[in-house]
């Protein structure tokens, strides 16, 4: 996956300092107020992946992208709520990468694992790294930040999960295919939490691509062989 192209923080502040010069009405103003907003979280970003959310004051966030507290606070309540929409942003960035990767694979094995490696790539970024898997959980909450993450790459997991699940003959009911998604979807965390702490994290990567490459592998050949899965014993 490659770099995400958007305007630096520099280039945005001179376009807003343009902006604000310039006459045009309310709908001018609404313009200033929207990219005023995108830059702070632009700035945020920058300052979060860098130096991490403790180390990040707002005043270095305001300075950055040359604006008051004050118009800070009419955007956001304070440091978290900025940590948050700059988390929101990442993940959905995220999020589109891995469907990108996977949107137009017919074969659901081939689908995985171009999911899986657009997965890698992603934990690998340092922005991913610093926001999603070494701030998010402690700054928001382990209920919010699963909340959070569920709402993005989840779907992506679910959409892999089920096409690899019906690739055979297998009759599975909701119930089981959500088990076998949340199983596979925290498997994909941890592994994520790996690669991202992990000093070099590009070997950490290949050995994961490797380990869950082997257990599609086996789901595959059980697909392929016809064999049924066990029911659930109730006892």
């Amino acid at each position: 996956m490659g770099t995400v192209n958007r305007d630096t923080p520099a280039s945005r502040v001179t376009r807003l300092r343009a902006m604000s010069s310039s006459p045009g009405g309310g709908s001018r103003r609404q313009q200033f107020t929207a990219s005023t907003k995108d830059l702070l979280v632009d700035v945020a970003e920058d300052l979060f992946t860098a130096n991490g959310y403790s180390a990040t004051s707002l005043d270095a966030i305001v300075g950055g992208a040359d604006v008051t507290k004050g118009a800070l606070y009419h955007h956001f309540s304070g440091k978290q709520a900025l940590f948050e929409a700059v988390f929101e942003r990442v993940e959905a960035r995220a999020s589109q990468a891995i469907q990108d990767a996977t949107t137009d694979k017919a074969d659901p094995w081939e689908k995985a694992q171009s999911g899986l490696r657009a997965f890698l790539d992603v934990v690998q970024q340092p922005a991913y790294r610093r926001i999603v898997i070494q701030d998010g959980p402690s700054v928001l909450g382990y209920e919010r930040f699963r909340q959070q993450e569920e709402r993005s790459t989840y779907a992506n997991v679910v959409d892999i999960v089920r096409s690899v699940l019906t690739a055979g003959e297998w009759e599975l009911d909701d119930d089981m295919l959500d088990t076998f998604t949340r199983i596979f979807f925290g498997a994909m965390s941890a592994a994520g939490s790996s690669v991202a702490g992990s000093a070099d994290p590009r070997p950490a990567a290949a050995r994961v691509e490797t380990a869950v490459g082997f257990i599609l592998a086996g789901l595959r050949a059980l697909v392929d062989q016809g064999i049924d899965l066990p029911e659930p014993s109730l006892g």
